[in-house]
């Protein structure tokens, strides 16, 4: 039994623990493990055309690392055997990854939760309850401690 398993990293140290039990579940299914991270859509005044160049200089550097990090991971799961690509997506993050699971037809997602309460919750909203809300698969959310 296959299956495509998504972890949806934001690439802070407690990432690796939603990575790990990710790559358990995609050993467990014989699966491919996509890891993916969106990033923060480009600020409207950064394009090819506009905006100061050291801005796009500096947006485009934080991505080859973000790039690279993923890939980074991704290949040591392959040397672990198993089956990982990494994706580095832009776009808002509940919409971006609800996406990505119908794109790539993902049948389990994994992701983590930074807990956050009061105010801060409620003007952001949680991305992991607005996932719960909307994600047509099952779910696994990883507590990342502070």
């Amino acid at each position: 039994m296959s299956a495509t398993i998504i972890a949806a990293i934001d690439l802070s140290p407690p990432s690796e623990r939603v990575v790990e039990h990710a790559a358990q579940l995609a050993r467990a299914f014989q699966g491919r493990l996509y890891i993916i991270h969106v990033a923060a859509p480009d600020p409207e005044f950064v394009g090819l055309e506009v905006g100061p160049a050291h801005v796009r200089d500096q947006r485009a550097a934080e991505l080859r690392e973000e790039h690279a990090r993923l890939h980074q991971m991704a290949a040591s799961l392959r040397a672990q055997g198993v089956d990982a690509e990494a994706l580095l997506v832009q776009g808002p993050t509940v919409e971006t990854l609800l996406q990505e699971v119908v794109r790539l037809n993902a049948q389990h997602l994994v992701t983590g939760s930074h807990g956050r309460t009061g105010l801060m919750s409620v003007l952001m909203g949680s991305v992991c309850a607005q996932l719960l809300r909307e994600v047509k698969v099952p779910i696994t959310i990883i507590p990342m401690a502070r």
